[in-house]
């Protein structure tokens, strides 16, 4: 039984790598093969999801279970600034995007949408969610020492 919790949460962990570093390789390629150069909101979010790929990298190969005492609060803080900049992008917080100003990069073009006009930011919020989510489930599975 032991072991299938193991099995599963180390699963579940992989999950959680992946997710990091798939939103990690596709903002890389949205900047630097699309040419789409950041926001400043971008970048902090890009600041917390860097580290979360290698953190949770280690964790994986480390089999590492209690990698969410460090790795939930830099997910939730990029999570925190990812919902703002999607209630700022479709306009519920009653202020312009200031950090996507006409002086610099924007991310309220259309070409700052995939998936059929899913906003990078709402994108970067489900990623750290599910982050969060995934590693919440693995501290669940976690066998607790008696």
């Amino acid at each position: 039984m032991i072991a299938k919790e193991t099995s599963t949460a180390w699963w579940l962990l992989l999950a959680a790598w992946l997710v990091a570093l798939v939103s990690s390789l596709a903002v890389l390629f949205v900047g630097e093969v699309m040419g789409q150069t950041p926001c400043v909101l971008c970048w902090f979010q890009r600041a917390f999801m860097f580290p979360l790929a290698v953190i949770l990298a280690l964790a994986c190969y480390r089999s590492d279970f209690a990698v969410w005492l460090y790795a939930v609060p830099l997910a939730a803080i990029g999570a925190l600034i990812a919902l703002w900049h999607t209630l700022l992008y479709v306009g519920l917080i009653p202020e312009p995007i200031v950090p996507c100003s006409a002086t610099g990069p924007s991310c309220a073009g259309d070409n700052m949408t995939i998936l059929g006009g899913l906003p990078l930011p709402l994108l970067a919020f489900i990623a750290f969610s599910s982050i969060i989510v995934l590693l919440v489930i693995v501290r669940q599975n976690q066998r607790l020492p008696s």
